[in-house]
């Protein structure tokens, strides 16, 4: 009777941890993707890890999706076409004011913020045999690859590269794509855009010798008074090229979520990549930046219920209630 009473007591306990587990994923969804960027960039290295990370605590079906990058991904965010995606501050604040070009006019104010990845260093690389060593050597009508149409980089560097004085053939794709065409000689530089480091690059160093030009002191100064950009030195362990820290500029990155999405979904997604940061960095070195107190990087999203309740929790986040969405 003992043992019985025993076994009763077990199975009525696994029914309540059942009944409560079911209760706590009321609305999840059965599976997820998260938005990226081309092969070959860190969004898709980065995102695509996360995305099974995950998907494998979670015990959901879940990965990355190859898109154009963050003016895409705030698209499919928004109108929940995809759960989660990867965006950085600037396209994200033209998201919001409706000026995104793959929906003008409408506000995209359905994404949320999720968490903190890290930042997007903005570098440009040149095969040696170029002879281009810094921005005042590119020729004049420079076939330049930035980047997927739409990208950060497509969407700033363009700007950038006009504002110092350089004339140029724009040219889009992946960044693997793009490597491949500048060490095939049909592009003289690509200018990145990508948290570092950056695939492409490193596989173009292992292949070909390279420069990664960085900005005079002059050009940064200029660009950080025009552009929604920050200090930044890519250091000289990123890749073997690099000699000495290499000078310039970045935008943060954050993961952002559907709105609609269940605050308990979302609380458990973040919890699973931000409560171990030594697993996020296994899947990509950017990821150092991708730490609980980078939640102040945020000036532009208001953040999803559920991540706001973890970095209250977690981080002693103190999130004003008007940037938290529904409030």
């Amino acid at each position: 009777m003992k043992i019985a009473s025993m076994t009763s007591a077990a199975v009525a306990l696994a029914m309540s941890a059942t009944v409560a587990i079911a209760e706590d994923r009321t609305g999840w969804p059965e599976s997820f993707t998260v938005g990226t960027a081309s092969q070959g960039g860190t969004y898709f290295a980065y995102g695509s890890g996360w995305a099974n990370l995950v998907a494998e605590e979670l015990g959901l079906s879940g990965g990355g999706e190859v898109t154009g990058g963050p003016m895409q991904n705030m698209a499919l965010v928004h109108t929940g076409d995809a759960q989660f995606g990867m965006t950085t501050m600037g396209p994200a604040a033209e998201s919001i004011a409706g000026t995104n070009p793959i929906a003008p006019g409408l506000q995209m104010t359905n994404a949320c913020a999720m968490f903190p990845m890290y930042q997007t260093p903005f570098s440009i690389t040149a095969l040696s045999s170029s002879g281009i060593t810094s921005i005042a050597d590119i020729p004049e009508g420079a076939k330049i690859g930035f980047g997927p149409a739409g990208s950060t980089s497509d969407t700033y560097f363009p700007r950038m590269m006009e504002g110092l004085g350089v004339n140029f053939e724009r040219r889009n794709g992946g960044w693997s794509d793009l490597g491949g065409q500048l060490q095939d000689g049909l592009l003289d530089v690509i200018a990145f855009a990508a948290g570092v480091p950056v695939p492409a690059v490193s596989q173009l160093e292992v292949q070909t010798d390279i420069n990664i030009i960085e900005f005079t002191e002059e050009e940064r100064a200029k660009i950080l008074e025009a552009f929604p950009v920050s200090e930044f030195e890519i250091a000289d362990s990123t890749y073997s090229t690099l000699k000495a820290p290499a000078r310039s500029v970045s935008m943060w990155n954050f993961a952002v979520a559907n709105c609609d999405l269940p605050a308990s979904f979302v609380k458990a997604a973040v919890n699973v990549v931000m409560s171990d940061n030594d697993r996020m960095v296994n899947i990509h070195k950017a990821a150092r930046s991708t730490l609980p107190e980078n939640w102040t990087k945020n000036t532009v999203l208001k953040w999803h219920p559920g991540a706001a309740e973890w970095f209250k929790e977690n981080a002693g986040a103190d999130i004003p209630a008007d940037m938290i969405h529904g409030n």
